[in-house]
């Protein structure tokens, strides 16, 4: 038997922490992060967790009610695209990454050229093409991760620079040289001219980036709701039950000063 290991950190340990009464530890001979406390049944019974985990799992989101899904069309040096994925779409995917699926598209007002020796060309120059190529690079090899890695590229002062330590960070089990493989070879074009081919595709046609759809459809008020609170608007959209990171739900917690 298997605990939730997807609900966001945040939430698990204000749960946890109310669940023990204001004592976010427990005994000193658990050898596990609070975060790790209801990953498997004998971590929890190790560090005395097993009930406060199972009313966790009560708290999961209805299985049979679809995530919402988001795709975000977007350009990885526009700064709005840079603010949407930092200031909005990471957090929410933090606190309810449960009930959200996020596809990502990295290229934008990017255009497809004839030439083979530079393939692309993009709104903000030829660094904003390589980092769409190594963005898609990332979204391929390291899959359900890759959206760590790509908000810690955009919260750097310089995204290319960030790449190879944002995917040593998040996701050491893809090496940089398969990235950088990948990037300046066949597999990076591929992937670069199936985002142009979704892009291209959106009805009604973008006009700007970011571009969002959910559940496959845009319009001027959901982008507007998006750009306003994503998190208010994913917990709308959610067919489930809510979880309780929509619910607003108040938590006592003990409070300790320093």
């Amino acid at each position: 038997m298997e605990f939730p290991s997807h609900l966001g950190l945040l939430f698990l340990c204000v749960f946890l922490e109310e669940c023990f009464g204001g004592k976010s530890h427990p005994k000193p001979s658990c050898p596990y992060p609070p975060s790790q406390w209801c990953q498997s049944l004998q971590i929890a019974i190790e560090c005395q967790v097993q009930k406060q985990c199972m009313e966790l799992e009560a708290t999961r989101p209805d299985p049979a009610a679809p995530p919402v899904e988001l795709s975000l069309y977007y350009e990885s040096l526009c700064p709005g695209c840079r603010a949407f994925i930092t200031q909005q779409l990471f957090p929410t995917w933090t606190m309810l990454q449960d009930i959200l699926s996020v596809t990502l598209v990295p290229y934008g007002n990017a255009k497809e050229l004839p030439s083979a020796n530079s393939p692309f060309t993009c709104q903000h120059g030829e660094s904003e093409c390589q980092a769409n190529i190594i963005e898609a690079c990332v979204i391929h090899l390291a899959a359900r991760s890759a959206l760590q890695v790509v908000y810690c590229m955009e919260s750097a002062a310089h995204v290319l620079d960030a790449a190879q330590l944002c995917l040593q960070l998040y996701v050491p089990s893809v090496s940089w040289a398969n990235v950088s493989s990948c990037a300046s070879g066949d597999l990076g074009i591929r992937l670069m001219h199936t985002n142009a081919l979704m892009t291209r595709a959106l009805n009604p046609p973008h006009t700007h980036v970011p571009w969002l759809t959910f559940n496959g459809e845009y319009t001027d008020e959901l982008e507007d709701k998006a750009m306003s609170s994503l998190f208010r608007l994913v917990c709308e959209l959610y067919k489930g039950g809510k979880p309780p990171a929509c619910t607003g739900a108040q938590v006592k917690l003990d409070r300790s000063l320093c």
